[in-house]
């Protein structure tokens, strides 16, 4: 490790929770150049819902690389593509009943809502934006305006220009509708919060601790943006991807937003972001918005793939929520075999979080890395054990992860009611 600490920023996060040097990976395997194996229940923060090396993809991408398939175009036109439009609009856009152009942002999410936020300004001609507590939507500047982890805000940085933060669903309790809330600021001109262009939303807060906005709080601010003329955009960033079980997240609320953030998974593993918009939103110029590696080839090979190899039919989405279920029903075993210590069980789909007090979660996390398992936390001040495995996880290797997790929970609560 001594390489990465000479010359790496100290930035680094990750390495510092897992602390080895990987070589190779499978599925939802990761060895270290040791040769000792990990289960992953991190997805690369959610952009291998496919699995490390997901054989049709590396396929796709061999036989593409082999004939000298265009790799770097801008946003030129190219087969490749042409592939991922046709795929996404057939098999993802059609079936939904979803009208939204597409437009290639820079290669991160991060691009995306930057994207997103600069043209719903320019559209509503208002600066204003509103987001909710617990929010993640990125770190570059406009994009941190909206996220609300005290952790990577600073005042210096100027993060806070142009945007509010408003409870999300359950912030301030299961009795106190925070829809009504937000509507009374938003119609009282003395609240100080001005009207917005526009409401960013992620549907499952994963970073903030996953915290799941119910269907009808959902539809309530779809209402609210339709009434005061605001754009709704939904950040699918992390949850998209068929994530909580279909393809968008926002689907189970039957909702239809005015734009979409889409990356980490949608690249299948590679670098590619996207933004969704209703079509009379599409009002730039040529040009006015650019950026060099908005076209990566790669990508769209990876992307038309996954999307054709699992989403033509709903097979794929069911076992998401099978093993979604599973999931469900063996962290709230786990929980309950604890009744002394506070928990707290919650998700949807493929994405879980398991509550922990007083430091609790970032033990069972490194507990578990010393058994063989990459497992993350979230959450404001890291209490929650997070669970994203890939979708295509075997089911059997889902249940030793989870074995794992249920080992290392009751050797660390023993530990702490020892001291």
């Amino acid at each position: 490790m001594r390489i990465f600490e000479e010359l790496e920023s100290k930035v680094r996060g990750y390495i510092r929770a897992f602390p080895a040097v990987f070589d190779v990976a499978k599925g939802s395997e990761i060895f270290d150049e040791q040769g000792n194996r990990y289960i992953d229940f991190f997805a690369g923060a959610g952009t291998l819902n496919y699995g490390h090396n997901n054989p049709a993809i590396s396929e796709a991408l061999i036989t593409y690389l082999q004939r000298d398939g265009i790799v770097h175009a801008l946003d030129k036109a190219t087969v490749a593509k042409q592939a991922f439009l046709e795929s996404f609009r057939d098999t993802i856009l059609a079936p939904r009943n979803l009208d939204y152009k597409i437009q290639f942002t820079g290669p991160t999410g991060t691009n995306s809502v930057e994207t997103a936020l600069k043209l719903a300004r320019m559209v509503k001609r208002r600066s204003n934006v509103i987001a909710f507590t617990n929010g993640y939507h990125g770190l570059t500047m406009g994009a941190l305006a909206v996220t609300g982890n005290d952790f990577y805000r600073d005042e210096s940085y100027g993060a806070r220009n142009n945007a509010d933060s408003l409870p999300f669903d359950g912030y301030l309790g299961t009795d106190i509708n925070t829809i009504d809330y937000l509507r009374k600021f938003l119609t009282d001109g003395s609240s100080g919060v001005d009207v917005p262009a526009a409401i960013i939303v992620e549907t499952v807060q994963g970073e903030g601790g996953i915290n799941v906005a119910s269907d009808e709080w959902l539809r309530e601010l779809e209402k609210l943006c339709r009434d005061l003329d605001i754009l709704l955009i939904i950040d699918d960033i992390q949850m998209g991807n068929g994530r909580t079980g279909t393809f968008f997240s926002f689907e189970r609320a039957g909702i239809k937003p005015d734009m979409v953030t889409v990356s980490k998974s949608i690249g299948g593993g590679l670098p590619m972001a996207i933004l969704l918009m209703r079509p009379e939103l599409d009002q730039w110029k040529p040009g006015e918005h650019t950026g060099t590696f908005r076209g990566n080839n790669l990508a769209f090979i990876a992307a038309a793939t996954a999307i054709d190899t699992y989403w033509r039919t709903d097979t794929f989405a069911k076992e998401v929520k099978r093993k979604g279920a599973i999931m469900e029903e063996e962290l709230r075993r786990i929980a309950a075999a604890h009744p002394d210590v506070p928990s707290d069980v919650r998700g949807v789909g493929m994405v879980w979080g398991l509550e922990l007090p007083n430091g609790l979660a970032g033990q069972v996390s490194a507990r578990a890395f010393e058994k063989g398992m990459v497992i993350e936390l979230a959450g404001s001040r890291d209490q929650v054990v997070k669970f994203l495995p890939a979708l295509t996880i075997e089911e059997e290797l889902l249940r030793e992860g989870l074995a794992i997790i249920e080992q290392c929970v009751s050797e660390v609560i023993v530990k702490e009611g020892g001291r």
